[in-house]
C-alpha cells in the first residue's frame, strides 16, 4: 500500500490555509445529520468533542473513567509551547517549527510541525478566553518559562498544574455541550473493539466497565483520542488505567502502527524505591529551569549531598552541553544520567539516581521565589520520598513517559481506515523520534480545538456516509470477537494474575528496549515475548465473571494486548538500525557518545500493518521530505 501523508502543496507557511481552503464544508442545519464518536477525554479527546458538538454535530464521548476530569493529560505539570515572543528574546513560528523538527530527531514532517507552531498561537488565546489561570508577570503579561530544548522562553504555565488546568478548560467546554444536548457522554465504559463496515470505520464495541455488559455505538466518523502505550513498559508515569487497548484494536482492524520503537524517557522522574511500586512519579521539566544536576565526580562516593564540596561535583549536562547546560532536550539529558550511573556514581541505595540542586538558586532567589514557582512539585516529593527538597537536592532518574509511536495518521489526522480519525498521543504524532517538553499540550489542544473538526467535517461532506446501525454483520462480528477474547481470559484458571504479567513483560522491555538497545538485546526480547504470552495464556486467573465489575478482566485484557505490542515495539527497534531521538542502538554512536542518524536509510515513517494472528507484520514506508529544515546532526554543545 502506498502511504500518501497528503501534505498540502505551496510553501510551508501557506499549506495549512490552503488545506482549510480545500476542506468540503457541512452547513450549520445538516451537521446535526452526522453522528460522531469520540473516544477518550484528554486534552485531544474533550477539546475534539467540545468543538464539534459547538459546531452542531452529534457527539458520543466514551471513556473508561468516571469523570473527563480523571484523565491522564492533568499529569502534565510544566507547560505548553507557544510561540507568542511575549518575552522578545527572538521567537517566532519559524523558530518553534526549527526547534520543534530538529528535537525531534528529523523523524517528523515537516508540514505537520509547522502546522503545529503555527496553531499554538491560538491555543494560548483560545484558553484564556477559557479562564486557565496561567501564571503573568507584574504588568500583566502572560509569564513564560524555558524548557529543553530552546534558548527562548516560550513555555506557558499555570505553576505546575498546567496539564489539570487545561484540561478544566476543555471539561467545561464538553460539559457545556452536553446540557446543550449536542454531546452525549458514555462514563465507565472502554473500547474493546473498531466496528468497521465496507471498508470505512462506523462504530466501535465497549465494555460497559460497572456492569459487564457489551454494548455498541454506531457513528458517521470515529475520532480516537485515547493516549500512549507507554505502560506497556509496567514502570512508567502513566497513569495506571492508561493503556492502548483501543489503538491496538484498531490496528487489528487495519489502521498501521506507525513507529512504534519511539518511547520517549522523561530525565526528571523520582527513582524506583522498590518491587512494591506499580507505577513512577514524574518530577516536572519545568525544575531544570532553576535545578542544578550533578553526581559525585568519584565512583562509588556515599557521602551525603551536602557531604561533597563543590570541587568534588560533576554538573556533568552543563560540562558536556554548555549551550543548553540543564535544559538539553529529555532523551539526551536521559541517556547522560544513564552514561554516569553506569559509570558507579549514581546515588542513592540503587545507584540509579542523580541530584537535582536548588541550592544555588534559593541563595539567588531566595526560598520564597522557588515555592511560588514550584511549591506544590517540592511538596509532593517530600510527601513521597520524606525529604525536603529546599534543603536537600531531590533525587531523579529517567523513566518511560510519552509515546512518538501510534498509529499513523496523513495531514488530516485520518488512519488507514477511512473514518476513522487518531489524535494527540494515540497517533504517531508530529514530534518524530523525541518530543521537546510542553509540546505534548500543544499537539492535544491543536489537534482537538482546531485540526480534526475541520478534517472530520469535511470527510462527512464528501463521504456522506449511508445510514446504518448495529444490525450491520460488521457489529456482530465485532461482538463475537470481543466476547471470545473475554471468554478466553475467563477459561484459564490458572495461579498468576495479571500485574505479574505485566511486571514480567515491561522488565524484559525496559532492560532491552529501554534507554538504550542492541541486537543481541532485541533479538533475545523477541525469542522470549511470544514464550511469555503463552505462559499468560496457561497461567492466568481472573476471579469472577464478566458480566459485572471485575478490575482483574480490565487489567488481563490490556496485558494481552500488551505482549503483541512489545513484540512489534522490539521487532521495529530492530528494524531500525540507526540512533534517533529516543531509539538509542549502542552499536549506531558517535565516538563521544551522541546518536548518529542513517538519513539516507532510514529517514522514512515506519508503519506497520497487521496480517492476522501468528503472521508477520508487514512494514510499509512514508519517505520523508525536507527542505525548509535540511536534516544535520542534533547539537546541543
Amino acid at each position: 500500500m502506498h502511504l500518501d501523508g497528503k501534505i498540502p502543496g505551496g510553501p510551508l507557511p501557506q499549506k495549512w490555509e490552503r488545506r482549510k481552503l480545500e476542506y468540503a464544508l457541512v452547513s450549520p442545519a445538516n451537521r446535526r445529520k452526522y453522528r460522531v464518536l469520540v473516544v477518550g477525554t484528554g486534552l485531544a479527546g474533550a477539546s475534539c468533542a467540545a468543538t464539534l458538538g459547538e459546531l452542531g454535530y452529534r457527539v458520543e464521548c466514551v471513556f473508561f473513567h468516571d469523570s473527563p476530569r480523571r484523565a491522564h493529560s492533568i499529569a502534565a505539570q510544566g507547560g505548553i509551547n507557544a510561540a507568542k515572543n511575549y518575552q522578545n528574546d527572538g521567537d517566532s513560528v519559524q523558530r518553534l517549527f526549527q526547534d520543534t523538527i530538529k528535537g525531534g530527531d528529523y523523524r517528523a514532517r515537516e508540514g505537520n510541525v509547522y502546522r503545529l507552531a503555527e496553531v499554538s498561537l491560538r491555543i494560548i488565546d483560545q484558553c484564556v478566553a477559557q479562564g486557565v489561570p496561567f501564571a503573568r508577570e507584574y504588568g500583566g503579561k502572560l509569564a513564560n518559562r524555558s524548557f529543553g530544548g530552546a534558548q527562548v522562553s516560550r513555555t506557558f504555565y499555570a505553576r505546575g498544574q498546567t496539564g489539570q488546568q487545561l484540561l478544566l478548560g476543555a471539561y467545561q467546554a464538553l460539559l457545556r455541550q452536553v446540557q446543550a444536548g449536542t454531546v452525549r457522554i458514555s462514563p465507565r465504559t472502554e473500547m474493546l473493539d473498531l466496528v468497521v463496515a465496507n471498508g470505512k470505520a462506523r462504530g466501535i464495541v465497549a465494555r460497559d466497565l460497572v456492569t459487564g455488559e457489551i454494548r455498541t455505538f454506531v457513528a458517521d466518523a470515529v475520532v480516537l483520542a485515547t493516549g500512549g502505550y507507554g505502560n506497556a513498559y509496567y514502570l512508567s508515569t502513566y497513569a495506571r488505567n492508561s493503556n492502548a487497548t483501543a489503538i491496538w484494536r484498531a490496528h487489528r482492524r487495519g489502521a498501521y502502527f506507525a513507529n512504534p520503537c519511539f518511547t520517549q524517557i522523561h530525565p526528571t522522574c523520582i527513582p524506583v524505591s522498590g518491587e512494591h511500586q506499580s507505577k513512577l512519579t514524574l518530577m516536572s521539566e519545568s525544575l531544570r529551569n532553576d535545578g542544578r544536576i550533578w553526581v559525585p565526580l568519584r565512583a562509588g562516593d556515599e557521602r551525603t549531598p551536602e557531604q561533597i564540596p563543590e570541587a568534588e561535583r560533576d554538573y556533568y549536562l552543563e560540562r558536556r552541553y554548555p549551550s543548553y547546560g540543564n535544559l538539553t532536550p529529555r532523551d539526551v539529558a536521559s541517556r547522560a544520567a544513564k552514561a554516569v550511573c553506569d559509570e558507579g556514581r549514581g546515588v542513592g541505595k540503587s545507584g540509579l539516581g542523580v541530584y537535582l540542586d536548588f541550592a544555588d538558586a534559593i541563595r539567588r532567589l531566595g526560598a520564597s521565589v522557588i515555592g511560588e514557582r514550584y511549591g506544590n512539585l517540592f511538596a509532593m516529593y517530600a510527601e513521597i520520598t520524606g525529604e525536603d527538597p529546599y534543603r536537600t537536592p531531590m533525587r531523579i532518574y529517567p523513566a518511560i513517559h510519552y509515546t512518538m509511536g501510534g498509529l499513523w495518521v496523513d495531514y488530516d489526522l485520518m488512519s488507514t481506515i477511512d473514518g476513522l480519525f487518531v489524535i494527540g498521543e494515540a497517533n504517531f504524532s508530529d514530534h518524530g523520534a523525541n518530543r521537546l517538553g510542553a509540546s505534548a499540550l500543544m499537539q492535544g489542544l491543536a489537534d482537538g480545538y482546531f485540526i480534526a473538526p475541520l478534517a472530520v467535517g469535511s470527510y462527512l461532506a464528501r463521504a456522506k456516509p449511508p445510514s446504518i446501525d448495529d444490525s450491520h454483520p460488521a457489529f456482530g462480528e465485532a461482538r463475537k470477537d470481543t466476547a471470545s477474547r473475554i471468554e478466553r481470559l475467563l477459561s484459564v484458571h490458572g495461579k498468576r494474575t495479571a500485574a505479574s504479567f505485566h511486571r514480567e513483560l515491561g522488565k524484559l522491555l525496559w532492560d532491552q528496549c529501554g534507554m538504550s538497545r542492541n541486537r543481541a538485546g532485541l533479538e533475545s526480547a523477541l525469542a522470549q515475548i511470544p514464550e511469555m504470552r503463552e505462559r499468560f495464556y496457561r497461567e492466568i486467573l481472573i476471579p469472577g465473571q464478566g458480566e459485572s465489575l471485575n478490575r482483574e478482566l480490565e487489567t488481563a485484557g490490556r496485558v494481552a494486548d500488551y505482549f503483541e505490542l512489545a513484540e512489534l515495539i522490539c521487532r521495529d527497534a530492530l528494524r531500525r538500525e540507526e540512533s534517533c531521538g529516543g531509539h538509542f542502538r549502542e552499536e549506531y554512536q558517535t565516538p563521544d557518545g551522541e546518536a548518529l542518524r542513517d538519513d539516507e536509510h532510514f529517514g522514512y515513517v515506519a508503519a506497520w500493518e497487521w496480517r492476522g494472528e501468528g503472521e508477520p507484520h508487514v512494514l510499509h514506508k512514508e519517505p520523508l521530505v525536507f527542505e525548509a529544515a535540511p536534516p544535520m546532526q542534533r547539537s546541543y554543545k
